[in-house]
């Protein structure tokens, strides 16, 4: 499988981030994807399509904000990585701000997303790579991997969080209708509800969205992902969530897996990506299912069984020692 990678995605490297109480090491660091190159070998530098086809899915005042939030940090005399702390739960709406502390909760829903010196740079590439993913399965070829960092499903059209600054999937499914695919499909086996990319799509019927992850009643995004969230309008009935309960093995997880692929197939797709996330792992430091490694080759098979043209986005997946055989194992599936 072709993959795609850009050197300038290192340049995201957050010191740490804020949940639970304290300040840890960032779990989204550079590390992740040596783990990976490591274990896929040779790679393909994405060109640069430009900002066009990424405000076809964010909004110009957000992709402003997040360009020069961390030099608008720094001018205003603060040290380190950029972090919010407070949040419009109520009411949020397009206000004319100018202060960073506002602009930061305006525009994020965590403290564990912070926007550090080369974030832009490191996100700004991982949308191209997911978009060069893309050109390359347009162009007629059967699947294709964007190693995309940081990951990206996390944000939706006009905010970050959950590690995500670009919704890579997202721009990569819009990419696909904007060059004339009429349906896509995207399927996010991440540990984690992709709540960004659902939210860009809620509403939509040309992008069918399922994701299999773990219960929101327990984990993180906890207000997205649940079962009774299918779409709203033109959209109804294309959203499908199948949160699995904590400590959900190959047995449990193979189930659901089967029912998101027979709910996509349904939609008659001409494209489907994949949001993956090595996350599911049993071993994932911040994770909770019990899947093993030999098992995403499996999960891999059942998707290419579907028989469509194939992007696959990474996502997730922090437990580094198994991380790269975890990513090369799932694309030996297809």
């Amino acid at each position: 499988m072709r993959c795609f990678w850009g050197e300038q995605q290192r340049a995201h490297s957050p010191a740490g981030e804020f949940f639970n109480g304290g300040v840890h090491p960032a779990a989204e660091h550079p590390g992740r994807v040596d783990a990976i190159l490591e274990a896929i070998g040779t790679t393909v530098a994405p060109p640069d399509l430009g900002l066009d086809p990424i405000l076809r899915v964010h909004s110009h005042d957000y992709i402003e904000f997040l360009r020069t939030a961390y030099d608008r940090w720094r001018e205003a005399g603060r040290e380190g990585d950029a972090f919010p702390y407070t949040f419009p739960v109520i009411g949020r709406r397009p206000l004319n701000l100018s202060r960073i502390d506002a602009l930061l909760g305006q525009y994020g829903f965590d403290t564990s997303t912070p926007i550090a010196e080369g974030t832009w740079t490191a996100a700004y590439w991982a949308a191209q790579t997911a978009l060069a993913a893309t050109e390359f399965v347009l162009g007629g070829e059967r699947s294709a991997f964007a190693v995309c960092r940081p990951p990206g499903h996390h944000c939706g059209r006009d905010y970050l969080g959950g590690y995500s600054y670009l919704s890579n999937a997202a721009i990569a499914a819009e990419h696909a209708i904007a060059a004339g695919k009429k349906r896509v499909a995207i399927l996010d086996v991440d540990y984690h509800h992709g709540n960004g990319t659902q939210d860009i799509f809620y509403a939509r019927a040309d992008v069918a969205y399922a994701s299999i992850h773990a219960e929101p009643g327990t984990d993180y995004p906890f207000f997205w992902g649940h079962a009774d969230e299918t779409g709203s309008g033109k959209g109804e009935g294309a959203t499908l969530n199948l949160p699995l309960p904590r400590g959900t093995d190959w047995n449990g997880y193979e189930p659901a897996l089967f029912k998101a692929l027979d709910w996509i197939d349904s939609h008659e797709p001409e494209l489907l990506i994949v949001s993956y996330g090595a996350d599911t792992y049993e071993g994932d430091p911040i994770s909770h299912f019990g899947l093993r490694t030999s098992d995403y080759a499996t999960m891999a098979k059942r998707i290419a069984a579907l028989g469509l043209p194939t992007v696959v986005v990474m996502e997730g997946g922090y437990a580094i020692d198994a991380l790269g055989a975890n990513v090369v194992t799932f694309l030996s599936g297809f």
